[in-house]
């Protein structure tokens, strides 16, 4: 039951085209939002869609991949794991952010 652990599994469209960062380290990190949708009929027939924004990180060598081939709009599917983490903005308030660090990515549609 532990790898079911802290799992995330998302199928969605990239927002923006991602932004690769090469660290001083050597590591490679890529920052990208994807959207996923889901739909239902209200009370009053109307058809509603509701799309939700999910923050994703992923390193090294699924970071590079994603860098090469992944693109805005692109359909993908993701596994990884949900992490929160805080920081202080330029005028000092703290700030609070999930993401899901992503550790496998297949690339979906055309």
């Amino acid at each position: 039951m532990n790898t079911l652990r802290n799992r995330v599994q998302l199928i969605g469209n990239l927002g923006n085209d991602p932004e690769i960062m090469n660290l001083e380290s050597g590591k490679t990190l890529a920052k990208f939002t994807i959207a996923t949708n889901e739909s239902y009929t209200n009370n009053k027939g109307e058809k509603i869609t509701d799309t939700q924004w999910h923050n994703v990180i992923a390193w090294g060598h699924t970071a590079k991949i994603i860098e090469k081939y992944v693109s805005k709009g692109k359909e993908v599917a993701i596994e990884g794991k949900l992490t929160s983490r805080s920081y202080d903005d330029k005028e000092g308030n703290k700030r609070y952010i999930t993401e899901i660090v992503c550790n496998e990515l297949l690339m979906l549609g055309k």
